[in-house]
C-alpha cells in the first residue's frame, strides 16, 4: 500500500490522456506534483499549466532530484528509459496509474465502472454529468475532455468515483488490463470487439480479461450490459451479480424506443419492462449514443436518480471533446473532428452525421495511428465503412518503418476498395498533402468528417487555414 504519508509524487509520462488528469487529482489531493514526458501537447499541457504542475520535456535521471517520495510511472515507459532506470536502481518507491487509483482515490467511494471497445468515454461522461446534475457530487475520471466540466476529471467527494474501465495494459510491471484495479461496484460493458492488437492476440484474449473483470464485481453489485452482442452476453453469463441488459430490441430489460432526430437532438423512450422510466432529448446524433445514454440511464435509475435529474443531464449535456466536434466552417465546409479509429466507430461515426446533416456530401480523412489499425487485420472492414462516405483521404500508416510488409495496412489497397464500391478515394503521404488535396475537391456545403486517435498532424487547422483563402467557394456540388 502507499504511504499515505507521502507529499511529492512524480510521474513518468505525465503527458498521457489518463495521466495528466491523475497528475492534476493529486495536485488538488495537496501533493507536490512534477513529472516528465518525452512532449506535453494540449489537452494535457493546457491542464498542467492551469494547474501550475511543472514538468520536464524529456526524460533524465537529473529530473528525480531531489528524490520524490513516490513515482507513478505511465503505461508507455519501458525498460531502458533513464528515469525508469534510476526509479529502479534507488529503490524508490512506484506505482502505476490504475494502483494509484485504487489505493488514493478509490477507497471510501462506490466504484462505477465504464468499460467497453467502443462508447467509454461518452458514457462515462454522461453519467459523470447525470450524478452531479443530481446533486451527488460524483468523483470521476475521464479519457478525454467532458465539456460540461471543461476537464477529465472531478473531486467532488460524494459517494460514487465513476471511472472508464480501460482494457490496455497498466505499466511495464502489469501487463493485466487497467480496470481490474478498480473494484467495481456497477459495471457498464458497452461493447466487445477484436482491438489492442499489440498486446492481444485475438478476440478471445480480451474476452477473458472482461470474464475477470465481471468475476469482481460482488453480489450487491450489478452489470449493465449491451444485450444485443453475443460477445457481450458471453463475458457477462457467469456473473455473481444481477445483469440488466439494453438496446433497441424486445428481448432487452432496457429498452430504447421511438427514435427521431429532430432540431439537432435524439428523442427517445427509456422503457424498463414496458414501463417508460424517461422520456430523453439528447443533443447528439446516432444509434450509438442512444445505446450509450440509455446505458448511463439504467445505471442512474438503480441508484436512485430521479427521472427528472436523468432527463435535465440528458437534454443539458455538452458531448466529449474531439467527439462529432465542430472545428469550424471555411468556405463553406464544416471540419468535424472524432477519435474514431476503429471500423465500427468509423461506420457509426458517419452514420451519426449523416443523420445530423443530411442530403450534404461527406467526406473522411482517416489516419491508420493505432496500433491495431496500422495492422491489416482491419483492412477489408475498413475499407467497406470508409466507403460508406462519398469521399476519403486516407494518411499514412504512423510508425509504418516499426511493422514488416507483410502485417501492414496498405493504404493503396484499402483506397483501391473503396473506388471499387465506386467512391471518390485518395491515399496521401502527409497531413499537408491531404490538407491541399481536400481543399481542391471539397465544394460549399461539404461535411468534412477528420478521423484519428491522434492529432493528425494538425490536419483540421491546416485544412480550415486554406479552405479559407479560397476567394469564393466552388459552387455546391451534393452526390
Amino acid at each position: 500500500m502507499i504511504d499515505h504519508n507521502i507529499e511529492s509524487i512524480y510521474l513518468i509520462g505525465i503527458g498521457g490522456a489518463a495521466m495528466a488528469p491523475l497528475a492534476g487529482m493529486l495536485a488538488e489531493r495537496g501533493y507536490r506534483v512534477t513529472g516528465s514526458d518525452a512532449g506535453v501537447y494540449p489537452p494535457a499541457s493546457t491542464l498542467l499549466e492551469k494547474l501550475g504542475i511543472r514538468w520536464k520535456s524529456g526524460f533524465d535521471e537529473a529530473h528525480l532530484a531531489p528524490q520524490p517520495d513516490l513515482v507513478v510511472i505511465g503505461n508507455a515507459i519501458s525498460r531502458g528509459n533513464p528515469e525508469l532506470e534510476f526509479v529502479l536502481d534507488h529503490k524508490i518507491p512506484y506505482r502505476s496509474l490504475p494502483e494509484t487509483l485504487k489505493e488514493l482515490f478509490l477507497p471510501g467511494h462506490d466504484s462505477l465502472v465504464v468499460a467497453g471497445t467502443h462508447g467509454k468515454t461518452t458514457t462515462t461522461s454522461l453519467l459523470a454529468w447525470i450524478f452531479h446534475v443530481a446533486g451527488r457530487r460524483p468523483d470521476f475520471l475521464i479519457g478525454g475532455v467532458a465539456e460540461n466540466f471543461g476537464k477529465s476529471y472531478g473531486l467532488g467527494g460524494g459517494k460514487e468515483f465513476i471511472i472508464e474501465g480501460d482494457e490496455y495494459d497498466s505499466a511495464f510491471f502489469d501487463k493485466g488490463p487497467k480496470f481490474l484495479h478498480y473494484r467495481p461496484d456497477d459495471l457498464i460493458v458497452t461493447s466487445l470487439e477484436f482491438d489492442h492488437a499489440d498486446i492481444y492476440a485475438d478476440l478471445a484474449a480480451i474476452e477473458l480479461q472482461f470474464r475477470r473483470l465481471v468475476n469482481l464485481i460482488p453480489r450487491r453489485g450489478r452489470i449493465v450490459c449491451w444485450g444485443e452482442s453475443a460477445t457481450v452476453r458471453g463475458v457477462v453469463e457467469k456473473a455473481y451479480c444481477p445483469v440488466e441488459t439494453y438496446g433497441f430490441g424486445a428481448d432487452n430489460l432496457w429498452i430504447a424506443g421511438d427514435l427521431e432526430f429532430r432540431e439537432g437532438a435524439t428523442h427517445f423512450r427509456a422503457v424498463r419492462k414496458a414501463e417508460e422510466r424517461a422520456r430523453i432529448e439528447l443533443p447528439m446524433a446516432g444509434r450509438h449514443n442512444v445505446l450509450n445514454a440509455l446505458a448511463t440511464i439504467a445505471i442512474a435509475d438503480g441508484r436512485g436518480i430521479p427521472r427528472e435529474a436523468i432527463e435535465e443531464a440528458l437534454r443539458t449535456f455538452r458531448g466529449v471533446a474531439r467527439r462529432m466536434q465542430i472545428r469550424g466552417e471555411a468556405g463553406g465546409v464544416t471540419v468535424v473532428d472524432d477519435f474514431a479509429h476503429h471500423p465500427t466507430a468509423i461506420r457509426a461515426t458517419i452514420e451519426a452525421a449523416r443523420t445530423r446533416w443530411p442530403r450534404r456530401r461527406l467526406w473522411v480523412a482517416f489516419e491508420p495511428r493505432s496500433n491495431t489499425m496500422r495492422r491489416r487485420i482491419f483492412e477489408e472492414d475498413l475499407a467497406s465503412a470508409l466507403a460508406e462516405a462519398d469521399g476519403v483521404a486516407l494518411g499514412p500508416v504512423n510508425r509504418a518503418q516499426l511493422l514488416s510488409d507483410a502485417e501492414r495496412l496498405s493504404p493503396e489497397r484499402v483506397v483501391k476498395s473503396v473506388r471499387a464500391a465506386g467512391r471518390r478515394a485518395e491515399a496521401l503521404h502527409t497531413a499537408d498533402e491531404i490538407a491541399k488535396f481536400l481543399a481542391d475537391e471539397l465544394r460549399e456545403g461539404d461535411i468534412m468528417l477528420v478521423l484519428s486517435n491522434g492529432s493528425f498532424d494538425g490536419l483540421c487547422d491546416k485544412l480550415l487555414a486554406l479552405l479559407s483563402t479560397r476567394t469564393t467557394a466552388p459552387s455546391p456540388h451534393r452526390a
